[in-house]
């Protein structure tokens, strides 16, 4: 009898504390509670990912990433924001959308839908090439601005399972990435679908019957109605939660828009604790960079085609897109080279960040030859230096250099090229790695690596099995570039300090 109410007792006391430890790590929808948040060491020691734009976007082949949107301005460009027009000319997507496929009254975008069939999608050889270029993680887009789910939705019959490959594209593909042993993401740009196209009588978009994909009727630019935010937004987002629990779940801008206030700490919360009851913290990543909607230390700061000019003590991200003016697939890609991505790669993680690095597959669910190579010119390039970049930490300063960095959203077209004199650091193990972003063919001098800041015992070159030749100086440390290494691109040394760093 003694024995079974031991047993008894055991129980209550394992369901109390299991009790407790419940009640003591569920979020609570006040930013206090919000505020016990923590960025997880998996998504700090990551630093590498994959962003994918694709979906029916794709199929126009031209003007692709806001093609829904542009190819009803017909009658001169519209700010997005104000919705006052900035000219009379017609937006170049347009006029392709008339002579490519017709009057949008009668072929609108919906029309498109069924024409992006993912014949060729093979989900598996998609995460082969993101593992050889050394991604850690990969956010795949689950709905972008023009309402359209590429996956299977019980709440929108405007969906990938329904319409167009008649697949559940986006559960193919994250479930590969999980069994690739990937981190696997989802991105939201739902927000923007209430002001994203423009409704007049003469296009399809004015047409009630479709609402469900092009919002419905109502005045432009005004705040989105709470009935869409209760019936469509939330539903949605909660959807992509609950059926495929992403560990990072992005979000684009219109998510600081006022009418989202009443849903910030909601979404929070929910997403929080839908990660706790499967033992996992997920990642909130949003655009919401001075903290106007999501408050500080509740969430981690993405900034879109930007970086950081300076060290940030929180965890932060870049996103941005091997194509220079393109998120999804255009027959005019501009593609940027792999030796600017990965210096790009080593700014961002000098100060304390990653980077989330897009890619736009054809129609037909193929990744471009030349977006192939980039990506694994960038793996050879982590094969040799992973493990500077890889569970790194930012060092006391992040490097040294006359290059300056723009900040703010949408800044990298004015950032200057890196010179033979900007220097990035990190560290990890006690060691010290200095990273050379355009190095000289002759001697690396880094100002800061004087005998005032760092005694060293030595340095190697990765990927190079010679003994470095440098002297350092109460000015400056100098290293000698080997000849004929084989190397390409960013240089990285490894110096191994007398003593703690």
């Amino acid at each position: 009898m003694r024995a079974i109410n031991l047993i008894v007792i055991c129980v209550l006391v394992s369901c109390t504390s299991q009790k407790q430890q419940e009640t003591t790590f569920k979020f609570e929808e006040n930013w206090e509670s919000l505020k016990n948040y923590e960025i997880p060491q998996w998504m700090k020691d990551a630093k590498f990912g994959i962003f994918i734009h694709w979906g029916p976007n794709s199929v126009a082949e031209l003007h692709t990433d806001w093609y829904p949107r542009w190819m009803y301005l017909d009658s001169g460009h519209v700010n997005h924001t104000t919705g006052k027009k900035v000219n009379d000319v017609p937006h170049p997507a347009s006029v392709y959308h008339k002579e490519k496929f017709g009057n949008p009254k009668d072929f609108g975008y919906k029309d498109l839908i069924p024409m992006w069939t993912m014949e060729n999608f093979d989900p598996k050889a998609w995460v082969d090439l993101f593992k050889k270029a050394g991604a850690q993680y990969v956010v795949p887009v689950a709905e972008h601005h023009d309402g359209y789910a590429l996956y299977e939705s019980s709440i929108t019959p405007y969906n990938a399972k329904a319409m167009g490959p008649e697949r559940d594209v986006f559960k193919e593909l994250t479930d590969e990435i999980k069994k690739q042993g990937l981190i696997c993401g989802a991105s939201s740009h739902l927000a923007f679908n209430w002001n994203y196209y423009t409704q007049k009588p003469h296009f399809d978009t004015g047409d009630p019957q479709y609402a469900d994909l092009y919002a419905p009727p109502h005045e432009p630019y005004t705040p989105a109605s709470a009935a869409w935010l209760a019936d469509t937004w939330w539903p949605r987002t909660k959807e992509i939660i609950d059926k495929y629990q992403p560990d990072i779940l992005w979000f684009d801008f219109y998510l600081d828009r006022p009418e989202f206030a009443p849903y910030h700490k909601k979404l929070a919360a929910y997403y929080y604790n839908s990660g706790l009851r499967r033992n996992k913290t997920v990642v909130l990543q949003t655009k919401n960079l001075n903290y106007e909607s999501f408050k500080e230390g509740t969430h981690m700061l993405d900034l879109e085609r930007s970086k950081m000019d300076s060290l940030r003590s929180e965890y932060w991200q870049t996103d941005t897109s091997i194509g220079k003016n393109s998120w999804y697939y255009a027959k005019n890609w501009i593609p940027k080279s792999a030796g600017e991505l990965i210096t790009d790669l080593v700014d961002i993680v000098s100060k304390n960040g990653c980077l989330l690095l897009n890619i736009g597959p054809k129609k037909d669910g193929t990744i471009p030859k030349d977006q192939q190579k980039t990506l694994l010119d960038i793996g050879k390039w982590l094969d040799i230096n992973g493990e500077a970049i890889y569970g790194s930490r930012y060092w006391e300063v992040y490097g040294e250099g006359p290059t300056k960095t723009n900040t703010g959203h949408l800044s990298e077209n004015k950032n200057k090229r890196f010179t033979s004199e900007d220097i990035r650091f990190t560290t990890k193990d006690n060691m010290l790695y200095v990273f050379a972003l355009v190095p000289s063919e002759e001697v690396i001098e880094i100002k800061y690596l004087n005998t005032s800041h760092i005694d060293i015992k030595s340095i190697a070159l990765l990927g190079h099995n010679e003994a470095m030749t440098f002297e350092q100086t109460e000015e400056k440390l100098t290293i000698q570039v080997p000849q004929a290494s084989g190397l390409e691109h960013t240089l990285v040394f490894k110096i191994i300090p007398n003593g703690v760093l």
